[in-house]
């Protein structure tokens, strides 16, 4: 490992909050033309999730930074095939495809596993691989059935083998229909161009390392590494080389890295107000979320209701470049339901109301309703400033 340069730049807490905002495309004019697609290949990675609320998270990511676009076109750009897939990064996540040979690391590190999660029958992972090049591209239901009828995680031994062979890198999953996964041989849905695991561990890590410092403009050791779920000492193993310069933020305890095509301008532009999935890599990281806005956000979906703070699924307020409250939305027919409200001051009022009405006229709602808001004062005004919007 080489050794790091001393930090020879140093930010202001404000400086890099700005940065953040640009690397994340919240800061700035968004390249409208590269659409979602170029969304995707900005953020480097788009978390999948099972909820919906307004839409699914992955439907979310797009809309925050590009507005109103169309649903269809959201699902258009991920799906079908060929331009993405779907793996572990940070989570279970959507990727460009042009990032498939950087997680060789990982399928290797998977096929020397002897087994995860479930044992499996003999026969059963070469009979669903046959099966897929004979027939592809199919569901888990058509390979034979998902489930073995008992408790959700009781999967049939095709469901496992396929999944197995997702990990392996041998299938990918194609498009999604009903949310379900439809699954292909790598080789047959994938670019020649990218359908190979020629790069090493190490410049697996290297690359992945410096497109997370991208997609972040600056951060720590952890930010950095936790955007692609690396671990701390493989981020170490490849710092040096990485393309990422050294740098010191004020406020922060630990040293930090930057793009440096991040520092080589000044951050200007238009900020978006929008509602944030929980899941949106903005602030998908808790401890990086509090440091640069000093805003807490848990996602409470699997906490027992009685103890929820802030609602199911509370989606934080970015209004100016900062996160200015947070909202528990439903939908009830053409009605978006505000269920709980949580506004930072006076002069989130009018944020709020902006997003709210923008976000019931993305998913097709027409009226939005304000049930509990935290602080009692603020009801009215914020009442009042939806139905000027809605007017």
């Amino acid at each position: 490992m080489t050794s790091v340069p001393p930090p020879a730049v140093e930010l202001s807490a404000d400086q890099a909050r700005r940065i953040a905002l640009r690397a994340q495309g919240f800061l700035g004019a968004p390249d409208r033309r590269a659409g979602v697609p170029g969304v995707l290949r900005h953020l480097g990675a788009v978390q999948l999730d099972t909820i919906s609320v307004l839409a699914r998270s992955h439907e979310l990511i797009p809309y925050a930074r590009l507005g109103a676009v169309g649903r269809r076109t959201v699902e258009e750009a991920y799906w079908p095939g060929g331009r993405t897939f779907e793996y572990w990064s940070h989570a279970a996540c959507i990727l460009p495809v042009e990032e498939w040979p950087h997680f060789a690391f990982r399928r290797r590190a998977y096929r020397s596993r002897p087994h995860w999660h479930h044992d499996l029958p003999d026969g059963a992972y070469e009979t669903v691989i046959k099966q897929l090049r004979a027939e592809g591209p199919l569901t888990a239901t058509e390979l034979g059935g998902a489930k073995n009828g008992g408790e959700w995680w009781d999967w049939s031994a095709s469901k496992v083998a396929v999944e197995r062979a997702l990990m392996y890198g041998e299938v990918v999953c194609t498009e999604r229909r009903s949310w379900k996964r439809v699954y292909d041989l790598a080789e047959r849905a994938l670019p020649d161009d990218v359908l190979h695991d020629d790069l090493d561990d190490t410049e697996c890590l290297r690359r992945l390392v410096a497109l997370a410092g991208q997609s972040l403009g600056v951060g720590t050791r952890a930010d950095i590494a936790d955007y692609h779920r690396l671990r701390g000492e493989q981020f170490d193993a490849v710092a040096a080389d990485s393309g990422l310069v050294p740098v010191t933020v004020q406020g922060w305890a630990k040293p930090a890295w930057a793009d440096p095509a991040a520092l080589a301008s000044e951050p200007r532009g238009r900020h978006r107000t929008t509602l944030l999935s929980p899941f949106d890599s903005l602030v998908w990281e808790r401890a990086r979320t509090e440091r640069i806005f000093g805003f807490t956000h848990r996602l409470e979906a699997y906490v027992p209701k009685p103890k929820r703070v802030h609602g199911y699924f509370a989606m934080p307020l970015l209004a100016g470049g900062k996160l200015q409250g947070r909202v528990d939305p439903a939908r009830e027919g053409s009605t978006l339901v505000a269920r709980q409200v949580s506004l930072a001051s006076g002069k989130a009022v009018v944020p709020m109301a902006e997003a709210l009405v923008e976000a019931a006229s993305w998913v097709g709602c027409t009226d939005v309703r304000l049930e509990r808001v935290d602080a009692p004062a603020l009801r009215a005004p914020l009442a009042q400033e939806i139905a000027r919007a809605l007017a």
